[in-house]
């Protein structure tokens, strides 16, 4: 079976390349904040609505007007056309809030949605990357599964003036599997508990970062910051805002790195993974109300950085590999904490007990005692019936669109209504 994966490879590019690449950035930063410009300016002057392809009909006479656009490509100016597009889809389904005009001093970087204007050299380990008008740039990194490249994306790191190149492939990746089936309980006492009796210690990686951010946050309120069109930020407070990032940064690669131990620890030895359907996002939300909004704000950090989201996807992609069964219970329906694994009884907890004591007799530890609920109502599914299994937590949305569908839409003229003037 076919499937898409991601490979992300360190660019290294030279004196004049680099130079090329910052230009190619703020002119892409710039195109977004014009495309931005227009739509709002149309909307609230002259009540029309700007639509993608009427922007994109623009761009070959846009070239002629600003020739230094003609060296970043056609498709990669329609990406760029896109985003905008993608942002005001999710703001106008709710999802986001009106779009935002982009700094260049943060816009990271742009993509290309097909194979035009780029080409990979390389067969999955280091490398070169072509781009039009550029030339050969060297770069470093090894994909796992390699295969048909499909898009790129030039991506720029602030923090660390880094380049990197996040590459597209279709593949046909192949995965051993156990032959065990496990249920998974996450929490962030612990970060992950299995029904078999293996409980993966919460490492924590912010908190034990969370000191030395605060020091130098501390010396960077001393620095002069920025304000709009009045004071330009020091020297120095520059210097203090990429040491706290660049400490973000390593903070978010130790968690990405255990993230996926951790996923092929666990299913090297089994092949049928159950976990709880959970709802992150409103179990992270901001507390709005009460006397313990410092309380929620902590709890909240801790939650999320245990990174339950990206442990689950990264499990799941991965059974997905080896053909394996991965399944997501109701929890609310279920209620693993509050269950007997032995008998099925019910009886609420609270947070503060941590041992599991039925009047059945059962004795285990409560997180462990969840995941035996998780994996024996998951085995109950299975033999009931295969329709009844939940492969997935959530629906990818498809209302916003995408710039993997960019590919196929080309240039198309306008209807003769939705022309101006005619």
């Amino acid at each position: 079976m076919s499937v898409t994966r991601r490979i992300t490879f360190r660019l290294y590019p030279n004196r004049t390349q680099l130079r090329q690449l910052q230009e190619w950035r703020r002119l892409h930063c710039l195109l977004y904040n014009g495309a931005l410009a227009n739509r709002k300016t149309q909307y609230q002057r002259f009540n029309n609505s700007v639509d993608y392809f009427e922007q994109q009909n623009c761009l070959p006479k846009f070239k002629e007007f600003w020739p230094e656009y003609k060296p970043l490509g056609s498709h990669a100016l329609q990406s760029t056309l896109k985003r905008v597009d993608l942002a005001f889809n999710r703001f106008f389904s709710g999802l986001s809030k009106y779009p935002k005009f982009k700094s260049s001093r943060y816009y990271r970087g742009w993509s290309y949605p097909c194979n035009a204007g780029w080409r990979a050299l390389t067969e999955g380990k280091n490398g070169h990357l072509k781009l039009s008008n550029l030339g050969s740039i060297r770069m470093r990194g090894t994909a796992r599964t390699w295969g048909k490249p499909s898009t790129c994306t030039i991506i720029w790191k602030s923090s660390t003036n880094q380049w990197f190149a996040s590459i597209t492939v279709r593949c046909n990746p192949e995965r051993e599997l156990g032959k065990g089936a496990v249920g998974i309980d996450f929490g962030v006492l612990t970060a992950a508990a299995l029904s078999d009796g293996t409980k993966i210690d919460n490492p924590r990686f912010l908190k034990n970062g969370l000191e030395t951010i605060k020091l130098i946050s501390k010396q960077l309120r001393k620095k002069r910051r920025p304000e709009k069109r009045k004071v330009k930020a020091s020297r120095r407070w520059k210097q203090t805002k990429k040491r706290i990032a660049k400490i973000h940064g390593k903070i978010a690669q130790k968690r990405q790195d255990w993230t996926h131990k951790v996923a092929v620890q666990i299913t090297s030895d089994n092949s049928m993974i159950a976990t709880e359907k959970l709802n992150l996002k409103g179990l992270t939300a901001k507390a709005k109300r009460g006397k313990r909004k410092r309380q929620k704000t902590g709890l909240n950090r801790s939650i999320l950085d245990v990174g339950i989201g990206m442990l689950k996807s990264s499990i799941q992609y991965k059974i997905e590999e080896g053909n394996g069964i991965y399944t997501e219970i109701p929890t609310k329906k279920v209620k693993p904490s509050q269950t007997c694994p032995a008998c099925g009884h019910q009886k609420k907890k609270e947070l503060s007990e941590r041992e599991h004591n039925c009047h059945c007799g059962f004795q285990a530890d409560r997180d462990i005692a969840a995941a035996m609920v998780i994996i024996n109502y998951a085995r109950g599914l299975e033999q009931a019936s295969s329709d009844c299994r939940e492969t997935s937590s959530e629906p990818i949305p498809v209302y916003c669109g995408g710039l993997a569908k960019l590919g196929s839409l080309k240039r198309r003229k306008l209807p003769p209504s939705s022309r101006r003037g005619e």
